[in-house]
Formats: structure tokens, C-alpha cells, sequence
């Protein structure tokens, strides 16, 4: 008796000359089950990269995924263009914008608080505007359509940060949440500490825990790998 499943779980006995590797067209799909709620947090680094990652699968499937980011708006140690924002002009569905100020909030380089804010309460004025437009989503989206005609699934990356530091008030968020329509999947990452206001209503909760970085042998960010 033989065993015609390959280690992946998939079926050896169909065209030897296929590749389940091979990249296909995307073209535009809807999700069956998105809706839920995901959240990451924690010390530990891989909190964007992971959500950036899911965005990347979900759009791959012809999915249409925005992502905003809050209080990533470029250091002097960081480029202002990072490789993300390229990848994600590169991918089909995939779309990318930045409501960050320069600097990082509390680091005392010489960037403007209460910028900081004015930029982050205007991100998450932005996420309402991409969820209402999301609430008459019935299908397939255009892959180069705008976030403003709705999408599939709304990454919010860094704002447990900016509401850990009360630069958007943690209510705000949890009524974005309360008032996202069934079928929209969101992405919330950022901050440290649990955010127990959010992690309640989560579907998903992930803490990503540090048990080394280089950054504690003076690595400052790498470009490729942080940015």
C-alpha cells in the first residue's frame, strides 16, 4: 500500500509538471470568514511584522487590506521610507498610510507632544472614515481601489501604543470596535502592557514576549529587519 499524500498534506498524484509554489493571478476575492478582532501587544519585537504578514496572506487571496499606521512617522536614526511602505505598493490590494510625527512620543528628541497627538487622534479619525466606508462591503473589492470605497481588513498598527499613552483615549478605540460592521476583519498592535480594554472583546490575543533583543548590546534598528 502507498501513500499518495506529500508531507504538506496535499495530493502527489496530480500533474507532476505543478507546483503548489507557483504564484497565480490575484484577482479579486471576498473573505467567508473574516470579522474578528485581533490583537497584538507585548515587549517583545514582531508585533507589526506579524500583522504586516497576515495583511500580505489576506491580500494574496485577492482580499482587499489597508493599513494605518499611528506614531511611525520617522526618527533620525530611521529612514522616513521604510521597506514596508515599497512592498506594499508592490502588492495588489495591499495599501499603506502613516499618521505618525516625527520622532517617537516621550523620547525626548526634540518632537512636538502635542503633535504627536494631533497626529494620532487624526489616524484614528481616519480608521472611523475606512470603517464606515466598510459597512457596505458585499463581495469583491477592487484591488486598486481606494481604502475610502471599504476593505476587507483594516490593520491599525501601533495604536495600542499611542492609547497607552494617552495620545487617543482607549474608549475611542473600543467604540471603533463596537461599531465595525460583522464582516470586517481589524488588526490592533502596539504597547507593552496587556491592553485590557481591547483584550476583552478580542477574538485573538497574542502577547509577543522578549527573551533577548540586540538593541540591549547597542544594535541600533537594521535596515531590512526593523525598518
Amino acid at each position: 500500500m502507498t501513500d499518495d499524500t506529500d508531507h504538506d498534506g496535499g495530493d502527489s498524484t496530480g500533474d507532476a509538471d505543478s507546483n503548489p509554489l507557483d504564484a497565480r493571478e490575484i484577482t479579486p476575492g471576498e473573505p467567508d470568514e473574516f470579522g474578528l478582532v485581533q490583537v497584538w501587544y507585548g515587549d517583545g519585537k514582531g508585533k507589526t511584522t506579524a500583522a504586516l504578514g497576515m495583511g500580505l496572506r489576506a491580500a494574496g487571496h485577492g482580499y482587499r487590506v489597508h493599513v494605518l499606521q499611528f506614531m511611525k512617522g520617522g526618527t533620525g536614526s530611521v529612514e522616513d521610507v521604510r521597506g514596508e511602505y515599497n512592498a506594499a505598493a508592490a502588492v495588489p490590494g495591499f495599501s499603506l498610510e502613516n499618521s505618525g510625527h516625527y520622532g517617537w512620543h516621550g523620547f525626548l528628541d526634540g518632537s512636538d507632544d502635542d503633535e504627536h497627538e494631533a497626529r494620532a487622534k487624526g489616524g484614528l479619525d481616519r480608521a472611523r472614515d475606512v470603517v464606515d466606508a466598510s459597512r457596505d462591503v458585499d463581495g469583491p473589492l477592487p484591488l486598486d481601489g481606494p481604502a475610502d470605497d471599504g476593505v476587507h481588513m483594516l490593520i491599525l498598527d501601533e495604536v495600542l501604543y499611542a492609547a497607552n499613552r494617552g495620545l487617543v483615549d482607549p474608549e475611542d478605540v473600543v467604540a471603533l470596535l463596537e461599531d465595525r460592521p460583522a464582516t470586517l476583519e481589524v488588526v490592533l498592535t502596539g504597547g507593552h502592557e496587556e491592553p485590557t480594554y481591547v483584550t476583552e472583546r478580542a477574538d485573538l490575543v497574542t502577547e509577543v514576549r522578549k527573551q533577548a533583543h540586540p538593541i540591549e548590546a547597542g544594535q541600533g534598528a537594521r535596515k531590512g529587519t526593523e525598518y
